[in-house]
């Protein structure tokens, strides 16, 4: 469905208007709709009749009733269902079908585009990637390629948390182990890991380790230059190893940002000016506090004058508008964090920002159970590891594999979109339990279902023998089920527009799969290989367009759609 479509009514409606209104064509096009009609070889277009009498009065909604039919529009009735009132505009099929093998694919036209970024993923490098860090960088990804799709201006970001007492830890440890340059430059995440594990273990027993920490951090936040050296190289071997991780997962940062850039003299700049605007002041044990509504008191500063994460952020924020002057500055982060990014508007509103408002905490509910099959603690790498090898396991077992079974490249693909489906599928803020088998069934609401289908259609576009046409015609694709299927590729906008709307990844993943129904009932009816060849290739092209929609739609997703399995 096409934006010039949508135009075309949106204009209609307004010329019919007996008053004047501010509501502008534009105003309209997210509110026109696919109608589901039970009537074959029918194309609707809907509008929702209570809102538009709330917004226009009855009078003018009465209007456009009257409405005249044309070459377009055929007819224009009200009809109600169990909980809308809506007008309904009958499209002339042709243009419909047209329209829609034309242009579904595409995303609208975006007369109203906006500044993003998105701060998602921002695992701790010296911590195991916890699977808060894996849901938020599956919904971060989506939301980001969602947005870009629909020609918004989008930063994904990822903020690296590399700072604070637990990094005193990290060097005692360190210290301790003695791990070569080599061992670091190798495995960065995991010795740094082992370092921070053994120096709290040492800790458990001496108290004058944990001192030892903090004054090695100290030490390392006012900038000793030994210190930073050794921290910037760690830092660069380890962002390395996560590029290569979420490589696996289909996502690109735009931008990478590490909580160390705003250390002790980054943030006095930041410091000072709440001083200035009297927001802070010291409590008797030292601390640097801001008073913010209900009386509450928020620490910016330490007693020992270190800074806290939350410092950190409101300079981050600060920097960040400076840089972006965004329109919505989104933090994919889980519920649990909710008090602290209330903390941080809290204080970015007491400084008079009044961009402020345009932060936005997404959040999301936890997995339940999620770890390597060992049960120990491990980084996203040894999941995905154990995803792509229970992958190869099922295709060895499958006599439907089409690629070499040591072809790991497509066993990992396939794993990958089994976990970030399975994921997307679930409401956003919905906590549930990750089980292996669920997760990798063949059978069923999955990634691999998407992933055969989008395969099963490329083969038919590269083994029918027929050609997509160089002219579209309807006439000869009225069979019931392509009308349905046609129907379905039109609210491919619509779904988008909805799914950013509420930034819920499971309603595209439940209309994706409501796709593949319709494209294997078409399947069965449509034969391509057999047809006459001027319905066979209007029927291929009717797949192929299915293909794509399928295909771009898998990609939103975060999903490297294949073309063989």
């Amino acid at each position: 469905m096409s934006t010039k479509l949508k135009l075309y009514l949106g204009r209609k409606v307004i010329e019919s208007l007996t008053k004047a209104t501010s509501l502008t064509t534009i105003d309209l096009l997210p509110l026109i709709c696919v109608g589901n009609t039970t009537v074959t070889n029918t194309f609707e277009l809907h509008l929702p009749l209570t809102l538009l009498e709330d917004q226009l009065g009855v009078p003018n909604v009465n209007g456009i009733l009257k409405i005249q039919p044309d070459d377009i529009i055929k007819s224009i009735v009200t009809k109600k269902d169990r909980a809308n009132r809506k007008i309904s505009f009958e499209i002339e099929k042709t243009i419909f079908i047209q329209d829609v093998l034309e242009n579904c694919t595409q995303p609208d036209i975006n007369l109203k585009p906006k500044t993003l970024v998105i701060d998602f993923s921002s695992p701790n490098i010296a911590k195991p990637f916890h699977m808060g860090h894996l849901r938020s960088t599956i919904i971060g990804n989506f939301i980001g390629n969602l947005n870009s799709f629909l020609h918004h201006k989008v930063t994904k970001l990822n903020y690296l948390g590399d700072w604070g007492t637990q990094f005193g830890f990290i060097k005692v440890g360190v210290d301790e182990l003695k791990p070569s340059k080599e061992d670091i430059k190798r495995n960065p995440l995991k010795v740094l890991y082992d370092s921070y594990v053994h120096a709290n273990k040492l800790a458990e027993k001496d108290p004058k380790v944990a001192e030892r920490a903090r004054q090695e951090f100290n030490r390392l936040e006012k900038g000793s230059p030994e210190d930073a050296n050794h921290w910037k190289e760690y830092m660069q071997y380890s962002k390395q190893e996560l590029e290569t991780t979420y490589k696996r997962l289909g996502v690109v940062f735009d931008e990478y940002n590490f909580e160390s850039t705003y250390n002790a003299k980054k943030i006095q700049p930041v410091l000072d000016l709440c001083n200035e605007k009297h927001v802070t002041h010291k409590e008797s044990d030292g601390k640097l506090v801001v008073d913010v509504d209900n009386g509450k008191k928020i620490p910016l500063v330490k007693s020992d004058g270190s800074t806290l994460y939350l410092t950190r952020d409101v300079a981050a924020a600060i920097d960040r508008f400076n840089k972006y002057d965004f329109d919505k500055m989104l933090y994919i982060v889980d519920s649990s964090q909710s008090d602290h990014f209330t903390a941080l508007k809290a204080v970015l509103r007491k400084m008079n920002f009044p961009w402020s408002d345009r932060l936005f905490h997404v959040k999301f509910g936890r997995i339940r159970g999620m770890s390597t099959r060992k049960g120990t603690a491990v980084f996203l790498k040894d999941i995905l590891d154990e995803c792509r090898d229970l992958m190869i396991k099922k295709q060895i077992e499958s006599p439907n594999t089409r690629v070499p079974i040591d072809n790991s490249n497509v066993s990992d693909i396939l794993g990958v979109s089994c976990v970030i489906i399975n994921d997307l599928k679930q409401r956003r803020q919905k906590d549930y339990d990750f089980t292996w088998d669920k997760v990798l069934q063949v059978q069923g609401d999955t990634g691999i279902r998407l992933q055969y289908t989008h395969c099963r259609l490329y083969s038919l576009e590269k083994n029918s023998g027929a050609f997509n046409p160089k002219k579209i015609a309807p006439q000869l694709i009225l069979e019931p089920e392509a009308t349905i299927l046609i129907r379905e590729l039109a609210r491919f906008q619509e779904i988008l527009y909805r799914s950013n709307e509420q930034l819920e990844a499971c309603l595209l993943v439940t209309y994706l799969f409501h796709l593949c129904n319709h494209i294997n009932r078409a399947f069965k009816v449509l034969q391509v290989k057999s047809a006459d060849p001027e319905v066979a290739s209007q029927r291929l092209l009717l797949f192929s367009t299915a293909r794509r929609v399928l295909g771009e739609g898998m990609k939103i997703l975060g999903l490297q759609p294949l073309n063989e399995m």
